[in-house]
């Protein structure tokens, strides 16, 4: 048996636990086969012959091709199609104990599926990765760029959302917090696009509800470019609006002639900004604590 024979064979043993894997990131079993197959293709072009831990390096692979497809996802608003109830990534064709691969396929419903669609490329990477996988944090944060307390504070975002909790106060200190929001005004006041997307965090996500339109229903754009374009398109409305503490954090408040018309509301990890909420409803505007900050 040859090299090649030998990798594809240590391969073909690790693919049940990439599927399972892919699956869970994509929620789409022909994304997941896709995933699993570009991720041998690049193994096969790969020198592993110093890999110590062939199984944790191929899962580091497919992890990164599973985020590139979730990225690319965000920017087209795609939505898998064929996402199931259960789970036939890890099916009993893939030999393995049945049991334990029972238990795996009930761990992952239609109803968890849809949460997880609901959470950014990273957050869903380090939720699957740690809290499905025990991978260690470590170990998920070269994937998406970020350091291990990034990482621990995006997966926790997300297991909040999918137990549905309500988020825990934003971590970042209140005067770089302040610096942050200030240099977010300035630079969609100057119209200066690069500066946004250097504050915004790749996979950035920013929801307006119904009032803020020109849509009928709420609004969530994803991605930093496409979150800077929006912003720069209301430029204008940038030059009344200034900042203010929204919930005892720094935010922006925008009063055109004096009246109040909407609040962003800013999540920030690491000096970057990774959500951004634009509220208008009266309702909601009036239930936050507001008060405007001095230069």
């Amino acid at each position: 048996m040859d090299d090649r024979d030998r990798l594809t064979e240590r391969f073909e043993g690790h693919r049940p636990r990439l599927r399972a894997v892919a699956y869970r990131m994509l929620g789409s079993v022909s994304e997941a086969d896709d995933a699993v197959q570009e991720a041998w293709l690049r193994t096969i072009r790969a020198d592993t012959g110093e890999v110590e831990n062939l199984e944790a390096w191929l899962i580091t692979v497919v992890s990164r091709v599973c985020l590139n497809v979730l990225r690319s996802r965000e920017q087209r608003r795609e939505e898998p199609l064929d996402v199931q109830a259960h789970d036939p990534a890890v099916g009993h064709d893939d030999g393995g104990d049945p049991e334990h691969e029972a238990m795996l396929a009930d761990s992952v419903g239609l109803a968890l599926l849809v949460v997880l669609d609901t959470l950014t490329p990273a957050e869903r990477l380090a939720f699957v990765l740690h809290d499905m996988f025990d991978v260690p944090f470590d170990d998920v944060a070269p994937i998406v760029g970020r350091s291990s307390q990034a990482v621990r504070q995006l997966a926790s975002r997300a297991r909040r959302r999918v137990k549905g909790a309500a988020p825990a106060p934003d971590p970042a200190d209140p005067d770089r917090r302040r610096a942050v929001v200030d240099a977010y005004l300035a630079a969609t006041r100057g119209g200066d696009f690069d500066a946004l997307v250097a504050l915004l965090d790749p996979d950035v996500v920013l929801r307006a509800d119904p009032a803020v339109g020109p849509t009928p229903g709420p609004l969530v754009i994803r991605g930093a470019r496409v979150v800077a374009k929006g912003a720069l398109a209301s430029a204008e409305r940038a030059r009344v609006t200034q900042v203010a503490l929204v919930n005892g954090a720094a935010g922006l408040v925008m009063a055109p002639r004096g009246q109040l018309y909407l609040v962003l509301a800013f999540t920030i990890v690491d000096g970057k900004i990774t959500e951004i909420d634009v509220i208008a409803e009266p309702d909601r505007v009036r239930r936050l604590d507001l008060a405007v900050l001095g230069d």
